[in-house]
């Protein structure tokens, strides 16, 4: 089929700067639809989800209603993953100031995803408990998609064009170098395990690479208390905006991963309603792999208002490079893939990855801070001056960042933050 036939098949995508320009000129652009399905099968039963598709910036105010969709993967037990879920959201939000527009609102939002995870790992934490778990977070608010994670849970977006895209990085050690190189510089050992009932196992290269102490394969989790600061709950976040043609998400736990490609699980639920979509997606997964692990599926579709499901995408060949950037597990492939290739569908609006805290929160991060008192930018707390612990002080910044300016944190925060990055406390964080 030629690509002229092709084009002429796909439905009529509205430019994303005409979207954009109508929405700066004040005038009103139909929220989508949102639908939503959901499927599971358990094998150790530590698999959670969250589905609240009717939440409001300002409580009573419909227009400013948004979506929010989440899996969490427990390890080591549930405590975390149960947590997570019941604790994440309230964290998230409270770090974004009240009253805002909606074009602020969007852009706190990335910043307040990392402030909100971080909280959440050091509440857990407060509780003296070990278990860990991976999140993968989407907030939906019209056509625009914020996408947290740690972990190697993933979300995927597939385009009315059919093109499947990435909008999460895995932090699996095996696969990911940049974090095999963040956790040994910060005090972490990465190996594989070698040793069982006290013999000496030759032959362990097909045993997946771990963090030591603890033996935890991943990098970046909600928990695990017992494996060291340097296992991050910085989230990687990733911020898009569709066109009104829709497009739907599919986030899943590692379960499906581990068993369907980015695309394979796309293509195997195509022009389905998202319930059935999410039951054939786990189905798949069980038929390819077997029940090995937990696996959980929420398919969630943004939508015209006027289309009442998602039309069934045309069948094309598609490039042996596109399937493969599609079907990869890495950091590099969501870097290629980080240019959604819909042409005129889709814009990036925000991607960051880093698993350091000043740099996340940034110098101007929003607060609604009493006079004469400063907001730690993670737990929200109002500290005093004399208190106050800006996230730019201390040699290992640039000589151009200045004590006084934010982020500000107070003594916990700061203590979490520089025991991710590996850093002795200082004495004044000791004597507290």
């Amino acid at each position: 089929m030629s690509q002229a036939e092709v084009s002429r098949m796909k439905p009529p995508l509205v430019p994303l700067a005409t979207l954009i320009g109508r929405e700066l000129r004040g005038g009103k652009v139909e929220k989508p639809l949102v639908k939503y399905g959901q499927a599971a099968l358990a094998k150790k039963g530590e698999d959670y989800f969250l589905t609240k598709p009717d939440c409001e910036r300002i409580a009573g105010d419909p227009s400013t209603s948004f979506s929010v969709f989440a899996i969490f993967d427990g390890h080591n037990g549930i405590s975390a993953a149960i947590f997570a879920k019941e604790n994440l959201l309230a964290n998230v939000l409270s770090a974004i100031p009240q009253g805002v527009s909606r074009d602020d609102w969007l852009q706190a939002l990335p910043r307040a995803l990392v402030a909100g995870f971080v909280k959440t790992d050091i509440e857990f934490q407060q509780r003296g408990e070990t278990s860990g778990t991976t999140v993968t977070f989407v907030v939906i608010d019209g056509w625009t998609i914020t996408v947290a994670s740690v972990g190697d849970s993933r979300c995927i977006l597939d385009t009315q064009g059919g093109v499947v895209s990435l909008l999460t990085v895995d932090h699996r050690l095996e696969e990911n170098v940049e974090e095999r190189e963040r956790v040994t510089a910060s005090g972490g050992e990465v190996g594989r395990l070698n040793v069982f009932g006290g013999n000496e196992v030759q032959d362990c290269l097909r045993w997946p690479l771990r963090c030591w102490p603890g033996g935890l394969c991943l990098s970046r989790s909600i928990g695990d208390t017992d494996v060291g600061e340097f296992i991050v709950p910085i989230p990687h976040v990733k911020q898009v905006k569709i066109s009104n043609a829709g497009g739907r998400l599919i986030i899943a736990s590692d379960g499906i991963w581990d068993a369907l490609s980015s695309d394979v699980a796309a293509k195997s639920c195509r022009g389905l309603p998202a319930e059935l979509a999410a039951k054939l997606v786990v189905k798949e997964a069980l038929r390819s792999r077997g029940l090995k692990d937990d696996t959980t599926c929420l398919v969630v579709d943004i939508i015209p208002s006027d289309i009442p499901v998602i039309p069934p995408t045309p069948k094309k060949k598609q490039s042996f490079l596109s399937t493969f950037l599609s079907g990869k597990k890495s950091q590099s492939v969501n870097k290629a893939t980080s240019k959604l290739s819909a042409v005129g569908a889709v814009e990036e609006l925000f991607e960051e990855g880093s698993a350091m805290l000043a740099e996340r929160l940034g110098k101007d991060f929003p607060s609604n801070q009493s006079p004469g008192t400063f907001k730690c930018a993670v737990c929200q707390v109002d500290q005093p001056p004399a208190d106050n612990l800006t996230a730019n002080s201390g040699s290992f910044f640039s000589p151009t960042s200045k004590s006084g300016e934010g982020p500000f944190l107070c003594t916990i925060c700061r203590k979490k933050k520089d025991a991710m990055e590996g850093k002795k406390p200082s004495r004044s964080l000791v004597a507290s």
